[in-house]
């Protein structure tokens, strides 16, 4: 077995316009084909992930920031947040006006107002990656689903719009059973707060992952841009931060690469020999 490749989506295989370099998708076929194992490992549920991803050639999936583990359609691992948990989360919103989508392997849902009270959220996040400020909600998020059954047993993470990092810190209060976490900006600036199954992330989902396949950390490289891949790149032998990723990242990267549309993943399997 050759390396261990996980990459990350949004702002690292795919830039923050979410347009996929066409270096990207030929770095990945030709680290295959050399006999590497490529994974994405994403905060994505696999209802994210489109076909213009998939159709690079995969080995599998991280998603939901690992909550869910899929290795040539076999699931190796999925933790959900329980039915009670759900029910529990979805009240609390909406008992302080909170609008929020629920995230599942089976599609996005969004609460009732979302489309409308998203907007400026959305919009605010979309200009601080660089991209147009006059997206829309259904252009952030093509396949989300209006008006379905908001009590759902099937999911993997939920998100939340802040009326202020308040809300965050009253999560944090409210739900000691379950993983609490902001996007979108850091400490009081972030836009969003998100809520998933407690002690899972993208390091415990490689471990999983490896357990299963009989390999080891030794094997393993991380491409990553954020915060929250940190924990990826830390866990993993060799850890890659893209050019145009944030400061944190940066920093404690084994090796900091171009940025995601400067050819910074064909770069970055250059320079390791992957292909």
């Amino acid at each position: 077995m050759g390396k261990i490749l996980f990459i990350d989506v949004d702002g690292t295989l795919v830039d923050y316009q979410t347009n996929l370099p066409e270096s990207a998708v030929t770095a990945i076929r030709r680290a295959r084909a050399c006999g590497h194992r490529v994974y994405i490992c994403t905060g994505r549920s696999k209802a994210e992930v489109y076909p213009n991803i998939w159709d690079i050639g995969l080995d599998g999936m991280i998603g939901g920031n690992g909550s869910y583990v899929e290795d040539h359609g076999t699931v190796v691992m999925h933790q959900l947040i329980t039915p009670a948990q759900a029910r529990h989360i979805v009240d609390w919103l909406h008992s302080r006006g909170l609008e929020f989508y629920l995230e599942s392997n089976s599609g996005l849902y969004a609460s009732e107002h979302f489309e409308e009270c998203g907007l400026k959220a959305i919009q605010e996040y979309s200009a601080r990656k660089g991209r147009p400020s006059d997206i829309t909600i259904r252009d952030a998020f093509p396949d989300m689903i209006f008006g379905a059954d908001l009590y759902r047993d099937d999911l993997n993470k939920v998100s939340y719009i802040l009326g202020s990092y308040q809300d965050y810190l009253d999560a944090q209060v409210e739900f000691p059973d379950l993983e609490n976490n902001t996007w979108g900006g850091a400490g009081e600036t972030a836009l969003f707060g998100d809520l998933g199954v407690k002690n899972i992330t993208k390091s415990h989902a490689i471990n999983e992952l490896l357990s299963y396949l009989g390999a080891e950390i030794s094997d393993t490289i991380a491409f990553g841009d954020a915060k929250i891949d940190i924990p990826m790149l830390d866990c993993c032998a060799i850890g890659v931060a893209m050019g145009s990723g944030g400061e944190e990242i940066k920093a404690m990267a084994d090796y900091i690469t171009d940025d995601v549309d400067k050819d910074g993943l064909y770069k970055a399997f250059e320079h390791f020999n992957l292909i």
